[in-house]
This record gives C-alpha cells, sequence and structure tokens, in this order.
C-alpha cells in the first residue's frame, strides 16, 4: 500500500539495499557442483558495477584499489578494472584458490557498500567449465540476494535445461533465483 501512495503523490522510491550476505555460499556449491555434474570453477571471477562521477565515489573506489593491491600480495591473485561498452566498471580477479575469488568480491562489495555505494553494485559473476570445456556462469544478483545460472552457447543461445538443472540442484545450498523472467544473459562476459 505505501508503494501505491508513493507512486500517486509522485515520491521517489528508495534504491534496493544490496544483499551481499548470500554471495559466500557460492564457495560451497562449487564443490557439490564439480562432484555432481563436473563444473569445476575457473580461477577467475568478476564484479560489476556504475561508477559515479562523485569525490565520493573516487575515494571509494581508491579504498577499494588499496584493498585490491593487499589481496593480490597476500593472496597470490591478480585484478585489472575494466569498462565495457555500457559503461560499467568491471573488477576482474584471477586467482588459483576459488575461496580466495569468492573472499575477495565480496570485500570488495562490502566496501562500495561501506562507503554508501551498495546500490551501485550489480553483479557478482563466477564462472565454471563443463567436461566439455564449455562455460557456465553464476550471476550474483545484489538487489536480489540471489544466483542466476547462465549458459551461454553458440550464437547467442543459451542451455536452458542445463540452467533448470542446476537451480534444482543447488536450490537448498545456494540462494538461486527461480523465475526465469529475472535471469538475464550477460554475453560478453570478461571472465
Amino acid at each position: 500500500m505505501k508503494r501505491l501512495f508513493d507512486i500517486l503523490f509522485g515520491r521517489a522510491a528508495r534504491p534496493v539495499p544490496p544483499r551481499v550476505e548470500g554471495l559466500i555460499a557460492i564457495s560451497t556449491a562449487a564443490i557439490t557442483m564439480e562432484a555432481q555434474v563436473g563444473l569445476v570453477p575457473r580461477p577467475i571471477a568478476g564484479l560489476v558495477f556504475k561508477p559515479m562521477e562523485s569525490v565520493y565515489f573516487q575515494r571509494a573506489q581508491e579504498e577499494l584499489d588499496g584493498v585490491l593491491q593487499i589481496a593480490v600480495k597476500e593472496t597470490n591473485s591478480r585484478y585489472r578494472i575494466w569498462t565495457d561498452s555500457y559503461r560499467y566498471r568491471w573488477v576482474i580477479l584471477e586467482d588459483p584458490d576459488f575461496e580466495d575469488l569468492v573472499t575477495t568480491i565480496q570485500g570488495a562489495s562490502q566496501i562500495l557498500t561501506e562507503h554508501g555505494f551498495g546500490e551501485q553494485l550489480l553483479a557478482a559473476v563466477f564462472r565454471f567449465d563443463d567436461r566439455e570445456g564449455r562455460p557456465f556462469y553464476w550471476i550474483y544478483q545484489f538487489k536480489l540476494g540471489k544466483f542466476t545460472p547462465f549458459a551461454p552457447r553458440d550464437g547467442r543461445r543459451r542451455d536452458e535445461t542445463q540452467e533448470l538443472r542446476l537451480v534444482a540442484l543447488l536450490e537448498r545450498e545456494l540462494p538461486v533465483e527461480r523465475r526465469p523472467d529475472h535471469w538475464y544473459a550477460l554475453w560478453d562476459i570478461p571472465v
């Protein structure tokens, strides 16, 4: 009812706060996926957010960069910053230890949240490969606090059967989005 009054009186809706806490579940789900269906976690992941033109956002990015530099030294990982064609910014991490990837992605998202820019967080992307070497992604949507599956195939097609099978397999272990209308494809994923 409150939402109806906000619409009628022209009040702006408040942005949905990010849900960072569900992100960590991918660590244990990776073990299940590898053991039961042969999906192997790749040593690369990404965090995508919408940058802002602001001194405060610049400070948050500087702190984020500092934390990433520390993580690189401690975990033997690498990172790079990339801006895609939609002008979204990506932090792309590479680390042979999947748990280090998850921890670093969660830490980076926490920094943006603590600086008041949590609503700028879009997604975290984790890549797995199947037995044939084809990619499979779990995309964590910060606004929903849930993972969505994405199995890209040639010609901008998706393997929806595999996506639904993995949702059914992991729905007790991983916060997954079950409604396909909330799934989206990131065709040009840099990870």
